[in-house]
Order: C-alpha cells, then sequence, then structure tokens
C-alpha cells in the first residue's frame, strides 16, 4: 500500500501530461522521457552529484580510519565517538540552518579566516558558483560521516581479539594489521557504504535545498524534480525524472555489486 502501489502510479504519471490537480490523465507515451534526454537543463543537473560523490569518497577514508583509530584502546575513545555521531542525529534543518550561519559574509568561517590571518581567503562561500558546491558537499560530510564510522566501528569490533593478539605475536604493527586484518574483515560494509554513498550523491536534496534553494547552480536533480511538480505542476514530467533518476540508481548498484562483488570472509 505505501510502497508498491505509490511506485506503479509513479510509472504510470511518467507516461501521462497530468498537472496534479486535473481528475484526467492525458496519455503521451514517451514524450515526457524524450524531453528529458532532449532538454540539457533538465538532465544537465546531475553534473552537480560530482561533487557529493568526491565528499562521500573524502567521508569513508575519514570514517574508516577514526573508526580503526578508535577500535584501538585510545585515550577519550568514548568521547571521539560522540563527537564524531553526534552531528548524524541532527535534524537535517537544522544543520541546515546551523551552515547558513557559518558560510554567510562575516559569518563563522569568515571570521575564524580572519582571526588565523587568512582573511584573503574570505568570498560568498554560497554566492560564487565556483565555490557554493564545495561548501554543500563539505557540509554533507560533517553530516553524514557519523553513519559510515558507526559502521566501520561495529565491523571492526566484530572481528576477533585473537587475531590481533596472533599478530602482535608475529611482530605486525597497527598498519599491517589494518591491510591484512581490519580491510578484508570488512570489506562487505566498504562496499556496502560506497553503494549508500553513491546512492545518496545522486539523489542529494536537504543540505542544499534549504541552504541555496538549488541558486548558483547548486540545483540537484531531485530539487528540480520537485519543483518541476509542485512549482511549475508538471506531475507528469516529474514522475519521469524520478524514474529516470530510480534507474541510474539501481544501475549504478549493479555495476558496483559486478565491479566489486561481496565475497565472503573467514578470517581464522
Amino acid at each position: 500500500m505505501f510502497t508498491y502501489i505509490p511506485v506503479a502510479n509513479m510509472f504510470w504519471y511518467s507516461v501521462t501530461s497530468w498537472d496534479g490537480l486535473s481528475p484526467s490523465k492525458e496519455f503521451v507515451g514517451l514524450d515526457n522521457y524524450v524531453e528529458i534526454f532532449t532538454r540539457p537543463e533538465l538532465f544537465g543537473v546531475l553534473k552537480v552529484s560530482i561533487y557529493y560523490i568526491g565528499a562521500s569518497v573524502v567521508q569513508i577514508v575519514l570514517a574508516l580510519y577514526f573508526a580503526t583509530i578508535l577500535s584501538f584502546n585510545t585515550r577519550l575513545r568514548n568521547v571521539f565517538k560522540g563527537v564524531i555521531f553526534f552531528p548524524y542525529l541532527i535534524n537535517g534543518v537544522a544543520i541546515g540552518m546551523i551552515f547558513l550561519f557559518f558560510f554567510q559574509p562575516g559569518g563563522t568561517l569568515d571570521s575564524a579566516l580572519g582571526a588565523v590571518g587568512l582573511g584573503g581567503l574570505q568570498q560568498q562561500w554560497l554566492g560564487n558558483p565556483d565555490v557554493v558546491n564545495y561548501s554543500l558537499a563539505g557540509t554533507s560530510i560533517w553530516r553524514y560521516l557519523g553513519l559510515n564510522f558507526v559502521l566501520f566501528l561495529g565491523a571492526i569490533q566484530s572481528i576477533p581479539a585473537h587475531l590481533y593478539e596472533a599478530a602482535e605475536l608475529d611482530g605486525a604493527g597497527r598498519w599491517a594489521q589494518f591491510r591484512y586484518i581490519i580491510m578484508p574483515g570488512i570489506r562487505p560494509v566498504v562496499g556496502l557504504s560506497f553503494i549508500l554513498a553513491i546512492s545518496g550523491s545522486l539523489s542529494v536534496f536537504e543540505i542544499p535545498f534549504i541552504m541555496t534553494g538549488g541558486a548558483n547552480e547548486s540545483e540537484t536533480f531531485v530539487i528540480q524534480t520537485v519543483n518541476m511538480a509542485f512549482k511549475y505542476y508538471k506531475f507528469g514530467l516529474a514522475s519521469a525524472m524520478a524514474v529516470v533518476l530510480l534507474v541510474i540508481i539501481l544501475l549504478v548498484t549493479w555495476l558496483q555489486r559486478r565491479v566489486a562483488p561481496d565475497e565472503k570472509v573467514t578470517l581464522s
């Protein structure tokens, strides 16, 4: 009722010219899909996802680093765990508002740069089209780092402790333990994180919608889809855009599975 019927309706709407209000829905076949691929301004906004894909890679690397460090005996490690995971618990709207003040002219970031003698770097962080997507992607790193961190930490802590003890007896350092014990042991979780990261990067909505509304070349495919439906009342075209995005995410996931298939991990 809440999953399959709405999805089926979305496919039906995508082949109509429905405006979201009219009781009748005129069938137009594949016209909406043709329009998506022939209008560069519709399909071209997917290039913004490249910034978020890059940010996702940075996020996964940082999460893996912190999870590895804090899985060993480290001073105040429970405090650091809470600090890293806490942003993920904050509502996305609140995060958007916080970083609006952080990036605004004369705001927290500009003040910090001025305090350390880097005032020359101050600029319109959300108003400059050359910089805005880096700012938004950086905000996403801060917010979602905690999710990957917890996934990696749980996977690392599930590795039998006697493997570390045996490695230490053999003279293996932390890097060797990470390379030959931790990475092979958590490879399925890393693969899952990459799938979630890519699909999330393609469907970014919350942060850019709240902070810029898609202005200054920061509009994502999902923001454009929402505007098409609720601002321009082209529900048929918006539904076709949603179908295209769904197909792209499924295709990317399938390719990832083909390139890096899940392997059964055996540690002994």
